[in-house]
């Protein structure tokens, strides 16, 4: 229950958490839970991780900000990790994934202008989620967060998620666009995953219109799938990506890298931010960016994601009422034939968090640091729950 001094903007679950270790939350009565969310796929290295708790330390005795009119040397450090693991070619910092999301937005726009166009247009897809300010709020493919503030932002045209046949279209019928964005894998929609060949295609789409490739990597960037990016598994170079939530394991930053010309685009008073990228926030990304950015590191997330999906698969695939177990690392979703969201207070009070989106869909954020004992645990725990409620609700 919301405070009556606080704005009544979440349904919030009847738990305070207290303190966190590993994968681990801690609530006022010292009640242990298995955190299967990390905030939303923003604590990446789970709670309280030495090394990011060290540098948030250190940093808050020397300096916490400065504003973006001087130089600040571990915003330097920071884009030059993100340099490496990426291929981009720049990077601007901001304090969330909707920031991210809305300069990615502006480059198109910007890269529209500049090629003639009058009325740039983003084109977005079904189902996405990109943030709650206007622009982003506008570009999600949820009709429900957009209620009660119209007029919506012009300059988007929605296209079905992983159609690159439907693209094709647009880019027939249309010399407005400027760019596309999408989500490798939509978290708030459901954890749905692109085609295979997706971004390949999409990569021959925009090269051939000049259109700008972007990528919402809020959620899978930062390792969640078990590669740096999530579009480094398909072997392609996007012109923009957007991350955020796991970069600063908890404190807030987001990242906007552009490579090729859209790294060229924003010039002094285009854009800008006064929190954006302050030492407090690099010093805790930077120790994130070294642990995740390690090759057994990678593979121990990629490992441990398909050992987690395949243990989920062999309790639940052959179930009646389990429509699909997909996602890729540790970003996964189980979609049933109904609604589930009494699953997240059953496995609560049996000491596990989990999320449950697009009104059917489980889904999974471990910390990325999660052990195979402690995945045995979460579907130990897990899969009984999802068995009983649909057994409930089939015999109902």
């Amino acid at each position: 229950m919301t405070a009556p001094t606080l704005m009544n903007t979440y349904g919030r679950q009847p738990v305070t958490f207290v303190r966190g270790e590993g994968v681990r939350l801690f609530d006022e009565q010292g009640k242990s839970y298995l955190d299967a969310v990390s905030g939303i796929a923003v604590n990446a290295l789970g709670h309280s991780h030495p090394a990011v708790t060290e540098a948030i330390q250190r940093q808050a005795g020397e300096l916490l900000h400065t504003s973006n009119l001087y130089n600040v040397k571990l915003q330097q450090e920071l884009a030059d990790m993100l340099h490496d693991v990426s291929g981009m070619d720049n990077t601007f910092f901001c304090n969330s994934g909707a920031e991210g999301n809305e300069a990615a937005i502006k480059l198109a726009r910007l890269h529209g202008h500049r090629r003639g166009i009058e009325l740039p247009h983003v084109v977005v897809f079904e189902q996405s989620f990109h943030g709650r300010t206007l622009a982003t709020m506008t570009a999600s493919g949820n009709r429900k967060i957009q209620v009660g503030f119209e007029p919506l932002v012009r300059g988007f045209t929605r296209a079905p998620y992983g159609d690159i046949e439907a693209l094709e279209t647009i880019a027939k019928n249309s010399d407005s666009v400027a760019g596309v964005l999408v989500e490798p894998i939509q978290g708030e929609g459901g954890v749905n995953a692109l085609p295979e060949d997706f971004l390949a295609k999409l990569r021959e789409l925009c090269d051939k219109h000049n259109w700008l490739m972007m990528l919402d990597e809020v959620q899978t960037g930062n390792a969640r799938t078990g590669k740096y990016f999530a579009y480094q598994h398909s072997g392609v170079m996007p012109d923009v990506v957007v991350t955020a939530k796991g970069l600063g394991n908890g404190v807030p930053i987001g990242a906007v890298l552009a490579h090729g010309e859209a790294a060229e685009l924003f010039q002094p008073g285009n854009h800008g931010t006064t929190f954006g990228g302050n030492p407090l926030a690099c010093a805790a990304a930077i120790e994130v960016v070294k642990v995740l950015r390690e090759p057994a590191m990678l593979d121990q997330i990629a490992s441990n994601g398909l050992y987690l999906k395949s243990e989920l698969e062999k309790q639940l695939g052959e179930l009646p009422g389990v429509n699909e177990i997909r996602g890729k690392g540790m970003m996964l979703g189980i979609e049933l034939d109904r609604p589930c969201a009494e699953l997240v207070a059953q496995a609560r009070d049996k000491g596990l968090l989990i999320n449950v989106t697009a009104e059917r869909v489980v889904r999974l954020l471990p910390p990325l640091i999660i052990s195979r004992e402690e995945i045995d645990e979460l579907v130990g725990t897990l899969c009984p729950l999802i068995r009983q409620t649909l057994s409930q609700a089939g015999a109902a």
